[in-house]
């Protein structure tokens, strides 16, 4: 019998609850369905079973990449894996040592606790969670002044799950608690055609090879965005008076949202104008930030990877610097005599 999946408190900034629901409807029900991360599909499968057949509960597991990778999805797996009831919340939800205290002490054994954004947590929560994954145990501290006493509450054995875009800003000894340490990486368009095969299956999308190809090479080597895109596309099929997703209506379709051939979103363009207008010299996030327009977090956690992966940008210690194959991913003429600066042609 499938186990129920609880949301306790609700998700802070979610995406909206269409998009949640339509990613929810492609998300991999078992291990066998998902796709991609082979190595670590194949180690946490091991480390499941071990724990079951040890009879004790999976050791705490942190999970780690560029969003829409499926962190949460094999989040979710891991507790299907281990026949276990999973309950779900995220670092900015949980605003006190009482929102956290509720949800451990409730905890029953074997339970999986899954936080998304778990670099966002408190310092002081992420302290008491640090406690009560070593220890098993929080404190509670009762009355106030000279009458206040420290209540220690023991837990129930349990898995903390956490996903972040940003294992650095875990405090070392908090992120030294969990002892399975993955990283996703980004998907190469041939794992991304087979999660795109079985959306359309899911879907109904009747879409030919070429069409999914299309889309593949432009997903930023993101589920998630491959996902969104075959929703995008299938709109402009659907519109056309098409029944079916054909290669140059991928195309046409890919287009009109802006998304270039290497997979460039208008904002990766805009990022890397920035940066070649400063050529020679660094330019620093702050400055990126207010010159596109947009939140620094989500340029450091979800533009800056892919263009780092793609060999487009690099991070320095004076700031951000484009490579010479940023001109080229812009069709621009490299600038005459910064071979010094970078080193060679695009």
């Amino acid at each position: 019998m499938p186990k129920k999946i609880r949301v306790e408190p609700p998700l802070v900034g979610e995406r909206k609850p269409e998009e949640s629901d339509f990613e929810k409807s492609l998300r991999p029900r078992t291990f066998e369905d998902f796709v991609g991360q082979r190595r670590i599909v194949e180690n946490l499968r091991v480390f499941v079973k071990a724990a079951i057949e040890r009879k004790e509960s999976l050791d705490h597991t942190l999970l780690s990449g560029p969003p829409g990778l499926g962190k949460t999805t094999l989040a979710f797996l891991l507790a299907t894996e281990a026949g276990a009831e999973s309950i779900s919340t995220s670092g900015p939800a949980l605003e006190n040592k009482g929102d956290l205290v509720g949800i451990l002490t409730r905890l029953q054994k074997g339970q999986f606790l899954f936080i998304d954004e778990i670099h966002r947590l408190r310092p002081a929560l992420a302290e008491s969670l640090e406690r009560a994954m070593e220890d098993r145990a929080v404190d509670v501290v009762l009355d106030s002044g000279p009458a206040a006493r420290t209540l220690r509450i023991h837990l129930e054995p349990f898995t903390l799950v956490g996903a972040t875009t940003r294992e650095g800003l875990l405090p070392g000894p908090f992120r030294s608690r969990f002892s399975i340490r993955e990283k996703v990486e980004y998907y190469p368009a041939n794992d991304l055609v087979r999660i795109l095969e079985r959306s359309a299956r899911i879907l109904e999308v009747d879409a030919e090879p070429d069409a999914i190809e299309h889309i593949a090479r432009r997903a930023r080597g993101t589920p998630r965005v491959a996902n969104r895109l075959l929703r995008r596309i299938r709109d402009f099929a659907q519109v056309e008076g098409s029944r079916r997703i054909t290669a140059p209506i991928a195309e046409r379709g890919l287009e009109r949202l802006g998304i270039d051939a290497r997979g460039l979103e208008p904002m990766d363009q805009r990022i890397l104008e920035v940066l070649v207008r400063h050529a020679g010299s660094p330019v620093g996030l702050k400055t990126v930030a207010l010159a596109v327009g947009e939140e620094e977090d989500a340029i450091e956690e979800v533009y800056e990877p892919f263009l780092i992966q793609e060999g487009l940008l690099r991070k320095t210690p004076r700031g951000r610097e484009p490579t010479p194959e940023a001109w080229k991913a812009l069709g621009k003429p490299f600038p005459a005599g910064a071979e010094p600066l970078f080193g060679r042609r695009p």
